[in-house]
C-alpha cells in the first residue's frame, strides 16, 4: 500500500466522532509498520533510545534540504527566520509553552547544560537531582557545581514504587535552604516512571526552588502543559516520540528567567540590538551554521503521526498505554517479577525487573548486558536492559510506538522463555 492509502485506511471516514468511537484494543491492532523503515527481520522495542522517523517526515525534511541547497544564502538569510517562527509557533502551542518562552534545541541535553551553565552558583549552593536522573544531564549538574564549588545533593527515589506521593515527598525531603535548583525527570529514562511532576514542581517553588525537568521523554507520550505545570525551565525532545528528524528538540524557559539563560554557543545575536526579536531567540535561535531542517519538520511530524489514529494524539496515548500496560502484565508473568510501579505511571515504555543474575554488572549504558546480546542474535529482538545499582537491579525496558503490536510482545516473552 502507498503513504496516502495507508494514512486513508487509518483516517477511516474522517469523522470526529471516532475519536471516542474507536476502542483502543481495536487501534492497536492497526499496522501502521509500513510508514517506518525499520528492518523488518528486527522486532524493535527500543524506540525510546533514539526513536524512529517515518517516511513522510523524512520525505519533507529533504524537500527543505533541497530548499536549502538549491541557494543557501537566501534559505538562511531570508526565509529561516520566518520559517523558525512558524514552526516555534506550533511546537510551542503543542507542548504548552509560548512562543516568547521557546527555543529550539538540538536535543534535551542540551538544554538542560544551557540552563546549568547560566546559574550563577557560589560554594556551598547545592543543586539537587535525583537516582533516576539521566546520567548526561546529572554528569552536567555536577560539572556545573565542581566549578563553583557548589555541591550535588542526589534524592534516592523509592523502587519499585507503589504511590506517586512517594516520589514527591522523597524529592521534598532532600531539599535544603542551600538547594539553588532542582533537576527533576518528568519521565524516567531507565525505570521507565512517569513521575507527578506538577505535583513536584509545585512542591519545590513553595520551598523556594525553582525545577529544571528533564522532559526528554514527555513530548507525545503525555499531553503537555507546561505553562500550567509552571517550572522555570523544561527540555524536552522531539525526535523520539513525536517522531522527529534527531536534532529536534526545545528549551522552554518561565518569563523570571528568560533574561538570565544563555546559550552554550555565544554567537551573532549577543551583540544584536533588534525591537522585533527578542535576545531570548536572538541567540539561541542563531549559534552559528547549522542544520535547522530538524526544527523545521516538528510541526510535519505533529500532523503526521496524528493523522495515523483515530483519535489523533489523545487516540494514539490511549493505543500506546493500552499496549504498553498489557506487555508489562505479560512480561512480568513471564519472568515472575512484579511490577515496578503503578498503571498510572506507565507511559509508552514500561521496565520489567529481571533477576540479578551472578555475573558482573554493565555500570555504563554504553556496557550491553549479556541478555540484550542474546536477544538481538538468537531472536532478533532489540530490547535494552538496563542498571541501576543502587541497589542493583537489572530493567528490562520495553517500548510501544505505533509501528508495534501484540505479537512483537509475545515474541519477546516467547524468547525470555526460551533463554532462560
Amino acid at each position: 500500500m502507498t503513504d496516502d492509502e495507508l494514512q486513508s485506511e487509518a483516517d477511516g471516514d474522517g469523522d470526529d466522532g471516532l475519536e471516542s468511537d474507536v476502542a483502543p484494543s481495536a487501534a492497536v491492532e492497526l499496522d501502521l509498520s509500513p510508514h517506518w523503515s525499520l528492518d523488518s527481520s528486527i522486532t524493535f522495542l527500543n524506540h525510546g533510545s533514539f526513536g524512529a522517523c517515518p517516511r513522510r517526515v523524512r520525505n519533507y525534511r529533504q524537500d527543505l534540504l533541497d530548499q536549502m541547497e538549491s541557494e543557501p544564502v537566501r534559505f538562511f538569510t531570508r526565509e529561516l527566520p520566518g520559517l523558525l517562527d512558524r514552526a516555534r509557533a506550533e511546537a510551542a502551542e503543542f507542548v504548552g509553552s509560548a512562543p516568547k518562552n521557546f527555543a529550539f534545541m538540538t536535543n534535551t541535553t542540551e538544554g538542560v547544560n544551557a540552563v546549568l551553565r547560566s546559574l550563577e552558583l557560589e560554594a556551598g549552593d547545592q543543586i539537587l537531582i535525583t537516582d533516576h536522573g539521566y546520567g548526561a544531564c546529572n554528569n552536567a549538574a555536577r560539572f556545573v557545581a565542581d566549578r563553583a564549588g557548589a555541591e550535588v545533593v542526589v534524592a534516592d527515589l523509592p523502587f519499585p514504587v507503589e504511590d506517586p506521593q512517594q516520589i514527591v515527598d522523597a524529592i521534598a525531603a532532600s531539599v535544603t535552604d542551600r538547594t539553588k535548583i532542582a533537576i527533576v525527570d518528568h519521565i524516567t529514562a531507565f525505570s521507565a516512571m512517569v513521575l507527578p511532576i506538577a505535583e513536584i514542581v509545585s512542591t519545590l517553588e513553595k520551598r523556594g526552588v525553582p525545577t529544571l525537568v528533564d522532559g526528554a521523554h514527555a513530548p507525545g507520550m503525555v499531553e503537555l502543559n507546561i505553562q500550567e505545570i509552571g517550572p522555570a525551565f523544561y527540555a524536552g525532545n522531539f525526535h523520539k516520540w513525536v517522531c522527529s528528524p534527531r536534532g529536534a528538540a526545545f528549551l522552554h524557559v518561565r518569563d523570571d528567567f528568560l533574561d538570565e539563560v544563555r546559550p552554550l554557543a555565544i554567537s551573532h545575536g549577543a551583540s544584536i540590538d533588534s525591537q522585533e526579536r527578542s535576545r531570548f531567540h536572538l541567540e539561541f535561535d542563531w549559534q552559528g551554521t547549522r542544520d535547522f531542517t530538524p526544527w523545521l519538520s516538528v510541526p510535519t511530524s505533529i500532523d503526521f503521526l496524528k493523522s495515523l489514529m483515530p483519535g489523533g494524539w489523545k487516540g494514539i496515548r490511549r493505543r500506546n498505554r493500552e499496549l504498553a500496560i498489557w506487555a508489562r502484565r505479560l512480561l512480568c508473568d513471564t519472568v515472575g517479577t512484579e511490577p515496578t510501579c503503578p498503571e498510572s505511571m506507565v507511559g509508552f515504555t514500561a521496565a520489567v525487573e529481571l533477576p540479578v543474575g551472578d555475573g558482573p554488572l554493565p555500570k555504563t549504558p554504553f556496557e550491553v548486558d549479556p541478555l540484550q546480546t542474546d536477544l538481538f542474535s538468537e531472536a532478533g529482538i532489540e530490547v535494552p536492559i538496563f542498571v541501576i545499582l543502587s541497589p542493583p537491579r537489572r530493567l528490562l525496558r520495553m517500548s510501544v510506538q505505533l509501528y508495534n503490536g501484540r505479537a512483537d510482545y509475545e515474541a519477546l516473552a516467547q524468547a525470555m522463555t526460551d533463554l532462560a
